[in-house]
């Protein structure tokens, strides 16, 4: 199976699968919601053999059962229930309902805006990347943290929600901002640049998320590094938290190109009760595939999923090169089934590589590590990651800066936002 095979495995599902037989998908009571969940589980879940028995009738809400079955660690979260309109306009639109910012925090108390979308209310009301958070609706920042609230501090997915934020711009003024979510749509490539590097016409593409219009905006950022000459190939992937494996996979066909058509990607490995689903993905040469000798890829801990899934498809076949930060650790997919206004997606495949390899649940570290620097915008060669990056394509070697930052690594810390809701994760914004 080839191409077809795109129709109906997803890395965060958003294709879905006919009701399970016997689960009670036409009852929205909180026990037949509950009751459904443990019926997909038992049937599709890929641990399935791990899970415990509770009563579904004793938990509060589907979302709950699943909070106390799913398997720890491997289950960090990949598994969860999401509004069903919600989960249609991000994979369909790119777009979901909040303010169009993204965050991290840098220290204790320190919560710093990394990013925020064009045409955003973000964008709007003037946040931009490196910015200080120091309030949220008169509650310090310090404060939230303590409390495990930052996430709900902002507020619910509503169109209109308002809040107020106390900002410290870079230069030391301070201000105060009233916010209002509408819907927000992320572009899903962000940035594409060609720049010259020691004689190598290095091609850069800042890319967001995989999701259905992505396909085309890939395809027009390949056509322009091909017709600016680009031979080489930075991958920005470092707030890229996955998506459709119909995107990765056409996101490697046009990396790969000749150097990969025809060759396995990918094969998808199901618990016993699904093997009949247990299929391989082949690459295609896309039209605008730039065939790079090599693969620069920029990520941070919240690359994940599909992210990942491109940069183990390549390895086989291209040398490929992680600067930047430790990603994610999500080698396992899902599938997405309808219930009463709701969208369950649970883990219900491993992904594994040509050469079998597929157990990266501790992430990829990185070959040269780099800051994700915060002092200088996206796109900017003097960036600490895409600096690295492209000292890496120019030389074919680490500076001596990220061997020093690399030996200094802290121990591993999972990415922003703060929250432990799976569509958060994935969508990796506010």
């Amino acid at each position: 199976m080839r191409r077809d095979t795109r129709t109906w495995l997803v890395a965060a599902a958003l294709v879905l699968l006919p009701a399970v037989a016997g689960a009670q998908a036409t009852d929205c009571s909180v026990s037949g919601q509950n009751h459904f969940v443990r019926t997909v589980l038992r049937e599709y879940y890929y641990w399935y053999q791990q899970l415990p028995d509770p009563d579904p009738g004793q938990f509060p809400s589907p979302e709950a059962y699943l909070e106390a079955v799913r398997l720890r660690p491997q289950d960090e979260g990949f598994s969860y229930i999401a509004a069903e309109a919600t989960s249609d306009a991000f994979f369909s639109e790119s777009q979901y309902v909040g303010f169009g910012f993204r965050n991290r925090l840098a220290g204790p108390g320190d919560l710093r805006i990394i990013e925020a979308f064009p045409g955003s209310p973000a964008a709007a009301a003037g946040l931009d990347r490196n910015q200080q958070v120091l309030a949220i609706d008169g509650r310090s920042v310090a404060e939230l943290e303590a409390a495990g609230q930052i996430d709900s501090a902002l507020g619910p997915a509503t169109v209109g929600h308002t809040v107020r934020m106390r900002l410290r711009n870079p230069d030391g003024e301070e201000r105060e901002v009233a916010l209002v979510k509408a819907m927000v749509t992320i572009p899903t490539v962000a940035i594409t640049r060609t720049f010259d590097v020691e004689g190598r016409r290095v091609g850069y593409v800042l890319f967001h998320n995989f999701v259905q219009p992505s396909n085309a905006a890939l395809d027009a950022a390949f056509a322009q590094l091909n017709a600016e000459g680009a031979t080489d190939l930075v991958l920005d992937l470092r707030y890229n938290g996955g998506g459709l494996v119909s995107v990765a996979q056409h996101l490697a066909d046009l990396v790969g190109g000749m150097r990969t058509n025809g060759l396995l990607m990918a094969r998808y490995v199901h618990n016993d009760r699904q093997s009949a689903r247990n299929t391989s993905l082949f690459f295609d040469n896309a039209a605008a595939a730039l065939s790079a000798p090599r693969l620069v890829a920029i990520t941070t801990r919240a690359s994940a999923s599909a992210s990942e899934l491109v940069i183990n498809a390549l390895k086989p076949y291209l040398p490929v090169t992680i600067v930047g930060d430790n990603s994610y650790g999500k080698p396992v997919g899902q599938y997405g089934f309808r219930f009463c206004g709701k969208i369950f997606y649970p883990v219900a495949f491993s992904i594994r590589n040509a050469a079998d390899e597929g157990d990266y649940f501790g992430g990829f570290p990185p070959d040269c590590a780099a800051p994700d620097d915060l002092e200088h915008a996206l796109g900017d060669p003097g960036e600490g990651s895409l600096g690295e990056a492209l000292h890496y394509a120019a030389t074919g070697s680490c500076s001596a800066g990220s061997r020093g930052l690399k030996a200094s690594a802290s121990r591993r810390v999972r990415a922003q936002p703060h929250d432990a809701n799976g569509f958060r994760r994935l969508v990796g914004a506010y």
